[in-house]
């Protein structure tokens, strides 16, 4: 009996800190900055097991079945909580917040008293500190173990709705376990399996009608037709559709417009590389849809291009969709093309290739993981991968609705002593968006264009690299890894936005 109460708390452990996981990482995807969103759950979440582990104490008697009744409440409350957070978010959005970290609170709450219960009942049987050592051994085992499964096989394979009902479901089957153990010593034991085989069947079809519910919810979230939805590790990726117009939504944020996104490439590509007639070895990071490289391609000289983007998902979906591999004209397929899935700075620090043109396409600095692709270390790096006259582009947010954001990177990339030409473009689906042109060297605008363009000219490129009073340059510090300023800089300006 000892052995399989050990096991329920290598359970109960794995369980507690999915929802954990689970919160952290929908706030995440929902609301952005990930080490804030993840800091503050985690920080409610400990709060909330501590104020549970004091309120043991007052649980005198039948620790069985209180026992058992938490675990139900764990059970049901865990397992929804992803979906009615969802649900809230989609449908409410004001009250999401609040809903989050309530959530969290009842949910640690509830954690904490496990383990107090856990190890008074089994004080009978074991000495203190064998009790002590063997629950607490189990308790970090069950973290190490869902900690592991939670990005390379949960998310991935069930998303966080399913992985919450599955959790919950865990400890329902840890609750009726114990019952069965106890079923000699229980009052009532009818009424806790009653109770217990209810909550298995609410969770089970939660769980089996999970897909149909994020679909809806999804469908309410984005006004368009959804055609294609998977998480992976990284990030939660959608394709939605309006008659011809195909968008890419990334953790809930829109990259980019069929209708209008050869502005933004055009304007990415074309005022660097066409200025590099000697060109010949290209890099991308980011970009894994594939968009720049159709661009890149469109000159002749080009004889390779390596693409360094960190999700394979995205490489692989922009490579097989036919209706995204006609927008990006096969690009990902190119024999000059080389896909590399790895982290960008990772890579950068592990290879020594040079390069004639660097593309720097990375989503905006939403949150810290991000932010770092933004730094100063990150472009003292990629200075390292420039040829003696090559160029590095870098997409820069929007120099109108974020302008310090915009002007961090520019003071950024100035920094690492590179020579910086900053532009902008507007993009009707985002507006005006801005670009910074960095080298070893002063850089002069092409006087025209050798490649088929439908937004370039060379009468309107001068114009890109004016600034009017309202995006003129402001002030900005360094963006470092230790502070991360460029972040604050963009969470303030993109809020004041919205609102």
């Amino acid at each position: 009996m000892n052995h399989a109460l050990l096991f329920s708390v290598f359970v109960v452990a794995s369980c507690g800190l999915a929802y954990e996981l689970i919160a952290g990482a929908l706030s995440s995807y929902l609301l952005g900055d990930s080490i804030t969103q993840f800091s503050t759950v985690i920080g409610c979440y400990l709060f909330a097991m501590g104020i549970g582990s004091w309120l043991s104490r007052y649980v005198e008697r039948n620790l069985v079945a209180r026992f058992i009744q938490i675990e139900l409440m764990v059970g049901v409350l865990g397992g929804f909580s992803a979906a009615g957070l969802f649900f809230i978010f989609v449908w409410f959005s004001s009250p999401f917040k609040l809903a989050l970290y309530l959530a969290v609170f009842g949910i640690g709450v509830l954690v904490g008293l496990e383990i107090p219960l856990i190890m008074r009942i089994l004080k009978r049987d074991l000495a203190f500190k064998d009790l002590v050592s063997q629950v607490l051994t189990f308790d970090y085992l069950g973290a190490l173990a869902v900690s592991i499964l939670f990005p390379l096989l949960l998310v991935p394979h069930l998303g966080l709705v399913r992985s919450g009902l599955l959790f919950g479901l865990l400890n329902v089957l840890v609750a009726l376990w114990a019952l069965w153990l106890f079923r000699e010593q229980l009052q009532h034991a009818g009424w806790l399996r009653a109770q217990g085989l209810f909550s298995m069947l609410v969770l089970a079809a939660g769980f089996a009608a999970a897909g149909h519910f994020t679909s809806l919810a999804e469908a309410h979230l984005y006004a368009d037709e959804i055609v294609h939805a998977e998480s992976t590790p990284y990030q939660r990726i959608v394709i939605t559709r309006w008659k011809d117009d195909l968008r890419l939504h990334l953790n809930n944020n829109l990259q980019f417009s069929s209708r209008d996104e050869y502005r933004y490439h055009e304007a990415l590509v074309h005022p660097g590389l066409s200025t590099l007639p000697g060109a010949r070895r290209v890099l991308v990071l980011g970009g894994g849809d594939g968009l720049a490289i159709r661009e890149i391609l469109k000159y002749p000289q080009i004889e390779s291009v390596t693409l360094v983007d960190l999700d394979p998902a995205m490489t692989q979906l922009f490579s097989t969709a036919p209706q995204l591999r006609v927008l990006n004209v096969d690009a990902l397929a190119s024999p000059k093309v080389k896909v590399v899935n790895a982290d960008a700075l990772l890579w950068l620090e592990n290879n020594d290739d040079v390069f004639d043109f660097v593309v720097v396409d990375f989503p905006d600095p939403s949150n810290f993981a991000i932010g770092k692709l933004y730094s100063a270390a990150f472009y003292r790096l990629l200075e390292k991968h420039l040829n003696a006259g090559a160029l590095a582009v870098i997409q820069s947010t929007s120099p109108l609705y974020a302008r310090q954001s915009f002007w961090c990177v520019v003071t950024t990339l100035e920094s690492v002593g590179l020579v910086t030409t900053p532009y902008h473009a507007l993009v009707p689906s985002f507006g005006e968006w801005g670009f910074v042109l960095a080298g070893r060297r002063a850089y002069q605008p092409p006087a025209a264009y050798t490649v088929d363009t439908r937004f370039l000219t060379p009468e309107i490129t001068p114009t890109l690299f004016q600034f009017p009073k309202d995006m003129a340059r402001v002030d900005a510090e360094v963006n470092r890894l230790n502070n991360q300023v460029l972040v604050r800089y963009f969470e303030r300006e993109w809020r004041q936005v919205i609102r």
